[in-house]
């Protein structure tokens, strides 16, 4: 009853691809499956630039400083965060569906896909309480990740509105009709 409560640690998981780390080895440099700690006020940078950046990629494309990442604590809340910055001049960074040109910045949501160029980064945070630091942990896909998430199949719509699965689940093969019949 008298031991202290282990404090947990914020992870941030990411999942590298590119198309060409067979042949090239991008991310030679970058340590697998092994979870690393960093202090909480010090800013993960990835790039080239091996005496700037934490985290290197192995490519003349990635600019000396690609993007950033800061950990923070969100205001009024126990919970923590990550900010992205975009940190290249050249190329623009999307996270999700949002588009990041030269020093923009936003939170990263707590699961979303990093892309520039033909770099592909899933990043899942899991959630802890540790002020002191945080770690990382990350991982090498062999399929390019945009492929690999879940998204809804669009159905279409009729132009009445009236959406019904039986009709579709019925007949597979479409149908023209005319738009005077009902």
């Amino acid at each position: 009853e008298d031991a202290d409560t282990e404090e947990t640690v914020t992870c941030l998981h990411m999942t590298f691809y590119h198309p060409c780390q067979d042949d090239k080895m991008m991310f030679r440099c970058l340590n697998f499956c092994e979870r690393e700690q960093v202090r909480a006020n010090e800013i993960a940078t990835f790039g080239r630039d091996s005496n700037i950046c934490r985290y290197n990629f192995m490519d003349s494309r990635v600019s000396r400083i690609q993007f950033s990442l800061q950990f923070y604590r969100k205001l009024d809340t126990s919970e923590f965060g990550f900010e992205i910055k975009n940190m290249s001049k050249k190329t623009k960074l999307r996270v999700d569906h949002t588009e990041l040109g030269y020093l923009n910045k936003m939170d990263l949501p707590w699961k979303c896909i990093i892309c520039f160029g033909e770099y592909q980064i899933l990043t899942e945070t899991q959630e802890g309480q540790s002020m002191d630091y945080y770690e990382t942990c990350f991982h090498l896909a062999q399929m390019p990740l945009l492929q690999e998430r879940c998204l809804p199949s669009l159905q279409p719509v009729p132009e009445c509105g009236i959406f019904t699965s039986l009709s579709l689940s019925q007949d597979k093969s479409p149908k023209e009709i005319d738009e005077n019949e009902s």
